[in-house]
C-alpha cells in the first residue's frame, strides 16, 4: 500500500517536472495529443552571423538580451509569465547554450504601437545594456490603421539607434491570426519589416510566415496556436516561437565567421483572405 502510495508521488512530481518552463523539451507532452515544434531552419536562419552576441559567448561573458515588444511579447494569451516566448526562449538557450551565463529581459507592455516603445527605448532597453535586442512590432500599427510609411520612418530610426551602440537586432513581424489576416494591408506590413531588416543591417525571424506552415503546411488548427480572442498567441504557439527563436540565435551566434550569410529572407506570401 505504501510502495503504491510512493510510486503514484513519484508519477505525480515527475509530471510536474516534465509540464515546468524549465522541464520542457517540446511546447507540450506527447500524451495530450499536442503537434510537435519542427524546426523551420529554411525560414528562421539568419541572414546574418550575430555580432556581437557572438563575441560574448565566445568570450563566456554574461549576454543580456532584451525582448522589446507590445502584447505577443509581454504574453498576452499565455496561462502566466513562465509561458511567454521570451521566458520559453530563455529555458531553450540554457539547453542550447549550458555553459553560457545569459538573461532575456521580457520588455512587452499591452497595446504599444512603435512610437510608444520608442518613447521607452532609454529606460526600458538602453538602460539594460542589451547586446541582442529582438523587437517584435506591426500588429498594433496594422490593427489601428496607422500609416505605413510612418511605420517605416519610427522603426528605421529604432534600428538605427540600436546599431550605432554596436547592438545586435533582430525584427519580429505580426503573427497568423485571424485578427491580421483580416486587414487589408497586413502582406504589406510583413514585406516592409522585411525590407528595413535588410536595409537596416538588422535580421528578421519571420514568424507570419512560420505560423503560416504550421497551419498551411502541417495542418495546425489554428486554436492549437492563437487564443480564443483571435488575435494572441497561446501557450503551445508560445513555446514553438520561443524554442525556434532561441535556436536561430544560437545558430547565428555560433556560426563561424568564415561562413557566407545565408540570403536574406523572403518575404512572406500574402495572406489568404
Amino acid at each position: 500500500m505504501m510502495v503504491s502510495r510512493l510510486a503514484r508521488m513519484r508519477s505525480t512530481v515527475l509530471a510536474a517536472l516534465l509540464l515546468s518552463p524549465f522541464g520542457l523539451t517540446l511546447p507540450a507532452a506527447a500524451s495530450d495529443g499536442a503537434p510537435p515544434c519542427r524546426s523551420q531552419s529554411d525560414l528562421t536562419r539568419f541572414a546574418d552571423r550575430l555580432t556581437r552576441t557572438a563575441q560574448k559567448i565566445a568570450r563566456r561573458q554574461p549576454l543580456t538580451i532584451v525582448a522589446l515588444g507590445s502584447s505577443s511579447t509581454a504574453g498576452a494569451g499565455a496561462s502566466g509569465p513562465a509561458a511567454s516566448y521570451p521566458s520559453r526562449m530563455e529555458a531553450r538557450l540554457h539547453e542550447t547554450l549550458p555553459e553560457q551565463p545569459l538573461r532575456v529581459l521580457n520588455r512587452g507592455v499591452n497595446g504599444e504601437d512603435v512610437q510608444e516603445m520608442l518613447a521607452r527605448f532609454e529606460a526600458s532597453v538602453l538602460a539594460e545594456k542589451p547586446d541582442l535586442v529582438l523587437w517584435q512590432t506591426g500588429t498594433n500599427a496594422l490593427l489601428r490603421g496607422h500609416s505605413l510609411d510612418d511605420v517605416r520612418t519610427l522603426v528605421t530610426d529604432g534600428i538605427a539607434r540600436l546599431r550605432r551602440l554596436g547592438i545586435d537586432v533582430v525584427l519580429i513581424d505580426p503573427q497568423y491570426a485571424p485578427a491580421v489576416l483580416a486587414k487589408p494591408q497586413s502582406a504589406e506590413m510583413i514585406a516592409l519589416l522585411a525590407a528595413m531588416a535588410r536595409e537596416g543591417h538588422a535580421d528578421l525571424f519571420p514568424r507570419f510566415a512560420v505560423m503560416k506552415r504550421w497551419h498551411e503546411t502541417e495542418s495546425i488548427p489554428i486554436d492549437t496556436f492563437i487564443d480564443p480572442d483571435g488575435l494572441h498567441m497561446n501557450d503551445w504557439g508560445y513555446a514553438c516561437f520561443g524554442r525556434l527563436m532561441a535556436d536561430a540565435v544560437t545558430e547565428a551566434a555560433t556560426r563561424p565567421a568564415a561562413v557566407a550569410a545565408a540570403p536574406a529572407v523572403r518575404p512572406a506570401s500574402r495572406p489568404a483572405p
